[in-house]
């Protein structure tokens, strides 16, 4: 559905020395930095997936969302959209692509949700029947007809996110791009639009592709993560394998009677407060099984658990390599 083949931003961003004399030699003679937002990015991905993209602040996530939507034009590289390159044939492709912002509204802000809704119909050009049937899909799923009558401006962030989904699946596109949607959202809020993205995906078939922040959207949502940082490609694949590959290791929880905690050949002991200790192994070298029984051995144990490295914890490994 989406192939991106050596794709890379440039800016040139205007330097100037601080001050009066700053200014007067920067109109003599202009200074740039050029800037690399995105460096040679390539993937693909298929149909009715929905794939986390995620990076650090400035990492190029936004950027790379905006050329893959056609609203920025790269200066090297292509993106392919059901087959079409985006540079050269927009206005087929972008009927074919729905865009959420997670700062920007494509909602007006003068006008009643119904009404946005009607104006995208007719830009769109959308029949009536395939608008009403889409309109009622949404409502089964975000409960959106109780708002049509009420102005934008009137509206909760969490009912305009709401109306910024349906307005970018008014047209069913194929592909979905989400920006930093949960920006701002409360809990509730946030459930709404994880629901919406598994039923529109189930529903339709509808490729996603979710730029977040917010680790609990990745797990819940996504199966495949994209990490990029500074414009580069640093992971692509299967969550739980880089799971398993960036943080081969467990961590295991153990109770005891008292405060004297014995140490272990084969893991390190990471923390110990009161009569709980922590041990973290690496999976491939012992088991959790084996470790219990040796302590066992030395102490007698009120109670363990086994704790899995957490997407945080991933996130935090791949941004820092």
């Amino acid at each position: 559905m989406i192939k991106v083949e050596n794709l890379s931003k440039d800016y040139l961003l205007k330097k100037k020395a601080p001050g009066l004399s700053g200014a007067l030699k920067g109109l003599v003679k202009r200074n740039y930095e050029e800037i690399h937002a995105v460096k040679d990015l390539s993937f693909s991905i298929g149909e009715g997936e929905i794939v986390g993209f995620i990076g650090p602040n400035g990492a190029g996530k936004s950027t790379t969302i905006k050329m893959m939507a056609g609203i920025l034009t790269p200066t090297n590289g292509s993106v392919y959209i059901n087959g079409e390159d985006i540079t050269k044939h927009r206005k087929e492709v972008v009927r074919n692509i729905g865009v959420v912002f997670g700062q920007r509204s494509q909602l007006n802000w003068d006008l009643r949700l119904g009404e946005s809704f009607e104006l995208l119909k007719h830009i769109y050009q959308i029949q009536q029947k395939d608008y009403e049937a889409t309109l009622d899909v949404m409502d089964e799923i975000l409960g959106i007809k109780e708002l049509v009558d009420k102005p934008v401006r009137q509206m909760s962030l969490g009912q305009r996110v709401k109306g910024d989904l349906v307005a970018a699946m008014l047209h069913s596109p194929k592909v979905l791009f989400l920006d930093e949607p949960t920006i701002g959202l409360d809990v509730s809020s946030k459930f709404a639009l994880r629901t919406f993205i598994k039923e529109i995906n189930k529903i339709k078939k509808t490729t996603v592709i979710l730029t977040t922040h917010d680790l609990g959207d990745i797990e819940e949502l996504c199966e495949r993560l994209i990490i990029i940082n500074h414009g580069v490609m640093m992971e692509d694949g299967n969550l739980s394998q880089i799971v398993d590959r960036i943080a081969p290791y467990k961590t295991l929880v153990v109770e005891y009677y008292d405060e004297a905690a014995p140490e272990h050949a084969r893991c390190e002991m990471i923390e110990h407060e009161g009569n709980i200790a922590k041990y973290k192994f690496m999976k491939q070298e012992t088991t959790a099984a084996e470790i219990i029984a040796d302590l066992s051995k030395e102490k007698n144990i009120k109670d363990v658990s086994i704790e899995e490295a957490g997407i945080d914890d991933i996130i935090k490994i791949a941004y820092g390599s």
